[in-house]
C-alpha cells in the first residue's frame, strides 16, 4: 500500500490534462482534490502502527544487478514528512482552487504539482539510496516548472533556472557521496549503512561523504551561502511558496540531515559544519529579511532563517536538540504555510505585495488580520501559550545552552551558540512584526491597484485551518508528542525521548531570560528601524551572492559564446576537420600510451579470389569517389562500395549482416540522390596547394588509424570473447536459436528499446515541425 501512496499523485497528473480539457465548466482542482486528502488519511491511519514501532516496508524490484530497487520504509521521521507533504498539498490544492482563475493553465499547473508531490513523497519514504537521488532530482525539475509557470515574465524564468542550476549541482554532488557511501558499506540501504556506521566513520572516504552530501543537503535547503535560490524562487504563484518553499522542498535537505544523523552526528566535522551553517543561515537570513519591501521575500529570508535554526538543532546532536528540531519542523509548516496563504490573499485582494504602499488592511480584511497575528507572532517567538513557534524556539535557546559532548572543539565553541541563537531571534522578532504591523495597522502608504476587501472564504479556508494548529499545538503540544514527535525523534537519534512539553519551566530558567531579551531588545529595533535601517548600505552593501551567481553564470555563457564563435565558422569542410583530428589524435594517442597496436596472423580465414577481386573493387570505387566532378556519379560509385561489402559479408558466411547492409546502403544512395539532386554543381575551381595537401593528410591518418584499429581489435584478446556465452545461452535464456535476434530482443533489448525510443521522438519531432508549417502557411 505504501508504492500506491507515492503513486497516487503521479497517476493523477498523468489524468490531470483530460480532465482540464474536458471539463471546463468546474475549476480542475475540484477532481484532483481527494487524491492528496486521501494520502494524507491513509498515514494518518498508520500512525498508530508507526508509534509502537511498528515500522511499515514496501519493496519493488527495479535493476537489482546494480542494487536499484524501490524499497520504501515508513517510520516516525518519514511518517511526520509524510503528513506535512500530503496534509499541506490537501490545503494548497484548496487554497488554489480559489486563488487560480479557470483560464490559467491548470492542467499545467497541476501536472508539475503532483509530480513535485509524488516526487517528495519518493525521497522521504526511499530506502535505496538512488532512488532516493532519483526522487530528489524529480523535486528539483518539477520545482522548476513550478517556479517558471508563468514562464512570460523574465523574472520567472530567472527564478526558475537559478533554482535548478544550485539544487541539481548540490544533487550531483549528493549522488558521488552517495555513490562513495554504497561502495565503502557494500549495500544501497539506508538502514544498513546506518547499522555499519563504524566501517563509515573509519573509512579513509568519510570527510569526502559527508561533504558532498551535506552540499547536497544544504543546496536544497537553502543554506548560506546557496540561499540566493529561494528569494527569486517567489515568482512562482502563491500557492507553490506555501507548499514548496516552506513545508516541503526546502526541508527536503533538512530530512536527509536528519535522516543520516545516526551515520555521521556526534563526529566534530559534523557539528562544526551542520551547526555553523545553520547559525550563520539564521542570523543572515533573519538580518536580511527586515530589508524586504515585498510579502513574499520577507517571508522567503525567514523560511531561509528558519531552516538554519533546524539545521543548527541537528548540529547540536544532542537527544533533547533533536527533539526541538523535529517540533520546530512541525510548527514552522504551520505558522510559515498559513502567512505564505496570507500573502497571497493580500496580494489578490489589493493588487499588490509591497509593504511600502500597504498599511491598514486589519478593518478592511480582518479575518486575514488576525490569522496573520497568530501567524507571525507564533514565527517571532512571543512567549504566549497560544503561539506553537515559542515552545520550539525556547526550546532551540535551551539546547544551545546545553551542550552535551566530550569533544574538546564542541565545549570550546559553545559558548558563542546561545548568543548567535538570541542575535538570529531578534531578527526574527523584528521581521515578523515588520511583516503585520506594516500591512495590516496604520494607514495606506499609497493608492492600491485593486480596493481592498475580504477574500472568499475558500480562499481563507486552508490558512484558517493552519492557524487553528499554531493556536491548538501552542496549548496542547503533547496531542502530537505521542503519535508523530516522539516516534520521528527516536528514527533520527535512535532512542524515543521522555519528553513532556509544557509551556512553563520555572523562572529560573535561562532560556525564558533569552526569549524575554529577544522581545525587548526586538521591540525596541522595530521602534527604531528608520533610524538604523542605513546599515544596510554597508553591509552587505555592493557586496551580494547573487551578484556572484550572475557573474559566474553569464560568465560561462560568455566563454562558451566566445569558444563556440571560433570553431562554429558555417564551413561543412572546417566541422568535418575537427571531428576527423580528434578522431585520430585521440585514438592514436590511446594506442601509443595502452601499448594497444598488436598484429596477429592466427585464427584468420582463407581469403580466396572473389574476395580480393570484390576488395579491388571497392578501392577502385572509392578512389573514384575522389575525382568525379558530378555529385550524383559520385554517390552512384560511392554505392558501389557498400554493395561490395555486402558481397563480402555473404562470402564470410554473416547472411544477416549482408542484408543489414543491403538495405541501409539501398536506403542510403537513395535518399542521398534526393538530396543532392538539388544541390549546384561541384565547384571546378582548383584548390590551392595546401588545401590538398591537408586533405591527403587527414585522409590518409583517418584510413591508417581505422586501419590499425581494426588489425588491433582482432589481434588482441584482453578479454575472454563473449560470443561463446550468446551462443550457449541465446535458447535457454531467450528461446530463440537466431543468436543475432535474440541479442538484439533479449540480451540487449534496453539498448533495442532506447534506440526504437530516440527513432520515435524523432519521428514525433518531424511531425510537429510539419505541423507547425502547415499552421504558418494557413
Amino acid at each position: 500500500m505504501l508504492q500506491f501512496a507515492i503513486l497516487a499523485p503521479f497517476l493523477t497528473a498523468l489524468f490531470v490534462p483530460f480532465l482540464f480539457r474536458y471539463i471546463r465548466q468546474i475549476h480542475t482542482g475540484w477532481f484532483i482534490l481527494p487524491v492528496p486528502f486521501g494520502v494524507f488519511i491513509y498515514f494518518l491511519t498508520q500512525m498508530g502502527s508507526v508509534s509502537n514501532g511498528n515500522n511499515i516496508e514496501a519493496f519493488v524490484e527495479w535493476i537489482p544487478s546494480l542494487g536499484m530497487n524501490f524499497s520504501f520504509h515508513l517510520d516516525g521521521l518519514s511518517l511526520l514528512f509524510s503528513l506535512l507533504i500530503s496534509g499541506i498539498g490537501t490545503l494548497v490544492t484548496l487554497y488554489s482552487i480559489f486563488y487560480l482563475n479557470k483560464n490559467e493553465k491548470l492542467n499545467n499547473f497541476y501536472v508539475f504539482l503532483f509530480l513535485f508531490m509524488g516526487a517528495m513523497l519518493g525521497v522521504v519514504l526511499s530506502d535505496n539510496v538512488y532512488v532516493l537521488y532519483f526522487f530528489w532530482e524529480l523535486t528539483s525539475i518539477s520545482s522548476f516548472l513550478l517556479i517558471g509557470y508563468w514562464y512570460e515574465r523574465e523574472a520567472s524564468r530567472y527564478g526558475a533556472l537559478k533554482s535548478m542550476v544550485i539544487t541539481v549541482l548540490g544533487g550531483l554532488s549528493m549522488l558521488g557521496g552517495f555513490i562513495l557511501l554504497s561502495y565503502v558499506t557494500g549495500t544501497t540501504s539506508i538502514r544498513e549503512m546506518i547499522e555499519v556506521s563504524d566501517v563509515v566513520l573509519d573509512s579513509p572516504y568519510f570527510t569526502g561523504i559527508l561533504l558532498l552530501i551535506l552540499l547536497g543537503a544544504f543546496t536544497k535547503s537553502a543554506q548560506f551561502p546557496f540561499h540566493i535560490w529561494l528569494p527569486d524562487a517567489m515568482e512562482a504563484p502563491t500557492p507553490v511558496s506555501a507548499f514548496l518553499h516552506s513545508a516541503t522542498m526546502v526541508k527536503a535537505g533538512i530530512y536527509l540531515t536528519a535522516r543520516l544523523f545516526l551515520l555521521f552526528g556526534g563526529t566534530d566535522l559534523f557539528f562544526v559544519l551542520v551547526t555553523g551553517f545553520g547559525l550563520l543561515t539564521l542570523c543572515w537570513g533573519s538580518y536580511m529579511a527586515v530589508r524586504q519591501t515585498d510579502l513574499k521575500a520577507i517571508l522567503a529570508f525567514s523560511t531561509i532563517s528558519q531552516l538554519g535554526m533546524i539545521m543548527a538543532m541537528l548540529g547540536f546532536g544532542t537527544k533533547a536538540a533533536i527533539f526541538a528540531a523535529v517540533f520546530h519542523i512541525f510548527n514552522h509548516a504551520t505558522f510559515k504555510g498559513s502567512l505564505f496563504m496570507i500573502a497571497g490573499i493580500v496580494d489578490h485582494e489589493t493588487g499588490t505585495r509591497d509593504i511600502r504602499k500597504l498599511g491598514g488592511l486589519m478593518t478592511l480584511m480582518p479575518i486575514s488580520a488576525t490569522l496573520a497575528l497568530f501567524g507571525a507572532f507564533s514565527m517571532a517567538g512571543v512567549p504566549l501559550p497560544i503561539f506553537n513557534g515559542f515552545l520550539s524556539k525556547e526550546m532551540f535557546f535551551e539546547t544551545s545552552i546545553h551542550l552535551e559532548s566530550t569533544s574538546e572543539l564542541v565545549m570550546t565553541l559553545a559558548p558563542i551558540l546561545p548568543v548567535l541563537a538570541v542575535l538570529g531571534s531578534i531578527f526574527t522578532f523584528v521581521y515578523s512584526m515588520y511583516f503585520f504591523f506594516h500591512t495590516f495597522t496604520g494607514e495606506t502608504k499609497g493608492e492600491l491597484p485593486v480596493k481592498p476587501h475580504e477574500a472568499p472564504i475558500g480562499m481563507l479556508l486552508s490558512p484558517i485551518v493552519l492557524v487553528i494548529f499554531v493556536v491548538v499545538i501552542g496549548l496542547l503540544p503533547n496531542l502530537i508528542n505521542g503519535p508523530i514527535l516522539q516516534p520521528a525523534t527516536a528514527a533520527v537519534f535512535g532512542e524515543v525521548p521522555d519528553k513532556h512539553i509544557k509551556f512553563w519551566h520555572g523562572i529560573d530558567n535561562p532560556a525564558l531570560y533569552m526569549s524575554l531579551a529577544v522581545v525587548a531588545i526586538g521591540t525596541l529595533l522595530y521602534v527604531s528601524m528608520k533610524k538604523w535601517k542605513s546599515v544596510y548600505n554597508w553591509l552587505p552593501g555592493p557586496l551580494s551572492a547573487n551578484k556572484v551567481y550572475d557573474f559566474t553564470y553569464n560568465g560561462q555563457f560568455k566563454l562558451a559564446e566566445k569558444t563556440t564563435r571560433t570553431y562554429m565558422t558555417g564551413s561543412l569542410r572546417h566541422y568535418v576537420l575537427y571531428i576527423l583530428l580528434f578522431l585520430v589524435g585521440a585514438t592514436g594517442t590511446t594506442l601509443v600510451v595502452t601499448d594497444g597496436f598488436v598484429i596477429s596472423t592466427e585464427n584468420l580465414a582463407p581469403i580466396s579470389w572473389p574476395e580480393i577481386i570484390v576488395a579491388v573493387v571497392m578501392a577502385i570505387a572509392a578512389f573514384g569517389t575522389i575525382v568525379m566532378k558530378n555529385r550524383i556519379a559520385a554517390i552512384l560509385v560511392l554505392g558501389v562500395v557498400g554493395f561490395g561489402l555486402s558481397l563480402l559479408f555473404v562470402f564470410f558466411r554473416a547472411p544477416d549482416l549482408a542484408l543489414t547492409q543491403l538495405i541501409v546502403e539501398t536506403v542510403t544512395v537513395a535518399l542521398f540522390l534526393l538530396c543532392f539532386y538539388h544541390l549546384p554543381k561541384l565547384d571546378t575551381e582548383k584548390q590551392p596547394v595546401f588545401s590538398k595537401m591537408i586533405n591527403i593528410i587527414i585522409s590518409g591518418s583517418v584510413g591508417l588509424i581505422v586501419t590499425l584499429v581494426a588489425i588491433a581489435s582482432h589481434s588482441s584478446k584482453r578479454f575472454e570473447t563473449i560470443s561463446h556465452y550468446f551462443i550457449k545461452e541465446s535458447h535457454h535464456l531467450g528461446g530463440g536459436d537466431n543468436v543475432v535476434n535474440v541479442i538484439l530482443v533479449d540480451m540487449r533489448g534496453l539498448d533495442t528499446l532506447f534506440e526504437i525510443t530516440v527513432l520515435g521522438l524523432a519521428a514525433l519531432g518531424i511531425y510537429a515541425m510539419i505541423r507547425l508549417r502547415k499552421e504558418e502557411e494557413m
